[in-house]
This record gives C-alpha cells, structure tokens and sequence, in this order.
C-alpha cells in the first residue's frame, strides 16, 4: 500500500541532534536544515520552513532539547527560569498555532512540580524534561493514525458499500505539517489504503502555495490519484464533480467549535455549505483551546506583505499597492460538520466533551 511506501521525514531527531526539512525549497530541492538551539528553532517557524500546527510544537520544543542537551545546570531555580523564558520565546514565533503554547504550558507546568520536589535532582529533571520532549514524536504519529482511522470510518459511513469517492483538502496536513502520516492528509491516506478513494483534489493555497508545493508533492510521492485545482476553482469543482467530503487541518480550535486554519478555509466551507458538501476539520486535541469561547477571539498572525507581491525574486504586483495578508481565517462552527480527534469525531458544539476523555 501507498502508505507503506519509505516515508517522508520532515523532522529528523537523534539524542540531541536535530534536522529539519526546509519546505521552503520543495518541491525543487530536498534538504534538511540543522537546528542547533532555540534560536534556529524559532526561525525556521518563523519562516514557514517548518509549519503545520502539530509540527511547530513539536519542532520548536525539540530545539530546546538541543540546546540543553550537553549544557549543566547547578541548581533547579536556574533551570527552570532558562526553560520557561525559552518556552516562552518559542511560542511568540506564529501565535495562532495554539500547540506550541499548550505544549509550553504542559512543560513548564512538569518543570516546576518537579522543583518542588526537592528529592529529585537538577540533573534528573532535565533528564525527565528532555524525555517528555522526545516522546512527543511518536505520539504525534499514533494521533495521526487515530485520526486518520476515525475520520475514514465517518466519511465512508455516508457513501455506498464499496465505492470509491472523491475529497477536496485545503492547504498542507500531511507528514510535512506534523511528525508523519498527518492529520487530514491522514484520512485520505486511510481512506486510500482502504482502496476507497478515487481522487483528491487539492488548493493551491496561496500566497504560500502549501497545497501546490507540499500537498501536491505528499501525494505524487505516495502515488495518491490527485488533481491540483486553482483556490478560485472549488465552486466550479463542487458544481461539476460529487465532492463526497471536504477534510481539512486546524491550527486552533475555539472552545465553541469554530475553528482557524491557513487562508481561505472559511471561504471553502461556505461553498461547500451551499453545494450541501460536508466540512470535516481534521485535528489532534493538543490543537483545541478550551480557554478560548470563540473564533473571533483567536489571535490572527498578520504574514509580510512580499509573500503576496512577490514569486520568488520576482515582482507579480504593482509597484505601491497595499497588501492584507492574514495566514488564517475562521470558519465558523454552523459550517462544520464534525471536528475529527485522535477520541473520535465530535459535533462542533459537542467538542467539551474532550475534556472529560483527557
């Protein structure tokens, strides 16, 4: 099967050594950029050469991993300051991105339980602090197949025994936004192994391109049937083709369901609306905010105004025009049909409910 196939390794990580691939340079070049510390992490997120909610987190909480890898503390007080401001720095690289803080919050909060114990040493809490790390890429992983296996059984229980269907998916969700296998590229790939899926269609997903950069190349390299589509074209595709379901990622989700992902998602979701297409948001539980009520409160990262007027070194804006270039927008929880988890698929309005499995 496709997904058998060698996989793509966005994150490489070896006790304390830590390479990323710069998706910058895809789909013309391959290669990985070495992360010697937070420094390094926070600007490869900040440039997009890492991006993807769940990857993010996981990259940016690795490069502090590296950076305290060989370094000694000589008191707890000491170390727990360096973490929390480096945490801290890390998640100031994209706000919108709610896993990174969650991720921050999760170990800052071990870190000064593990203080407060005054038996434990110095040296066994940043131990224990670099294993919580490293143990984050393989739970990555095992969400992302849950989710994959979760959203595949609801999309398939709304069509015929034993046809296939076609999707449309929307910007980068796959092995190249989180630790592999990836969260709504993750269903396709269920649904593909299941040999259920006759096509895809995935967005261009400007001004960035993910989809035609990233997107395109996950499922040409897995020999996934897919066809790139111009994001202006999804109402003519909805009207001409039985789209039989739309499976998106989120890179934050409000407590009420309504849900951020890349630019041009809400407008997708409309459309699908009309055209009576459901709308799956596909996403690990680490991407839901329960302390935020709804979407308009989530923080909105503002991206330069060159990704718009400029195609590599080449200039394909007038010279002088104003640029608006928001990396995300918020679909609204009434367009949503089902936010599907590594704990199953919930109801927008029912997505509390993860707070009493966790």
């Amino acid at each position: 099967m496709a997904s058998e196939m060698k996989k793509l390794q966005a994150i490489r990580y070896n006790k304390g050594k830590l390479e990323v691939l710069d998706q910058l340079s895809l789909p013309a070049q391959t290669k990985y950029i070495s992360i010697a510390g937070v420094e390094d992490g926070w600007k490869v997120i900040s440039k997009m050469q890492v991006r993807g909610a769940p990857a993010i987190a996981i990259v940016g909480c690795l490069s502090l991993a590296v950076e305290i890898y060989n370094e000694t503390f000589i008191t707890k007080q000491m170390f727990k300051q360096e973490i929390e401001g480096k945490l801290n720095y890390l998640v100031s690289a994209r706000p919108t991105a709610v896993n990174m803080k969650l991720a921050a919050d999760d170990l800052i909060g071990m870190v000064n339980d593990w203080v407060e114990k005054s038996v434990i040493s110095v040296t066994e809490i940043k131990e224990r602090f670099i294993h919580e790390i490293e143990a984050m890429l393989e739970k990555d992983i095992s969400n992302n197949m849950a989710i994959g296996t979760f959203g595949a059984e609801r999309i398939l229980k709304d069509v015929p025994s034993g046809s296939s269907l076609q999707l449309l998916t929307h910007c980068n969700t796959g092995s190249l936004a989180t630790a592999g296998y990836g969260t709504a590229l993750g269903v396709i790939r269920k649904i593909f192994d299941q040999n259920r899926l006759e096509h895809v269609f995935c967005t261009e997903t400007r001004p960035y391109n993910q989809g035609a950069r990233l997107t395109a190349y996950e499922f040409v390299h897995d020999k996934i049937p897919a066809t790139l589509v111009l994001d202006s074209m999804v109402a003519s595709l909805f009207k001409s083709r039985k789209i039989a379901a739309v499976v998106v990622g989120a890179d934050r989700v409000a407590s009420n369901g309504d849900t951020a992902n890349k630019i041009g998602t809400y407008q997708i979701a409309v459309v699908a609306k009309h055209h009576a297409v459901p709308f799956y948001v596909a996403a690990p539980s680490t991407s839901i905010d329960f302390e935020i009520s709804e979407g308009d409160r989530i923080e909105i990262e503002q991206r330069p105004d060159r990704e718009m007027t400029h195609i590599g070194e080449h200039r394909i804006a007038a010279p002088g025009i104003r640029c608006w270039n928001p990396a995300f927008d918020v679909t609204p929880a009434n367009l949503i049909t089902g936010i599907i988890t590594e704990k199953g698929v919930f109801a927008p309005n029912d997505i509390r409910k993860l707070l009493e499995l966790q």
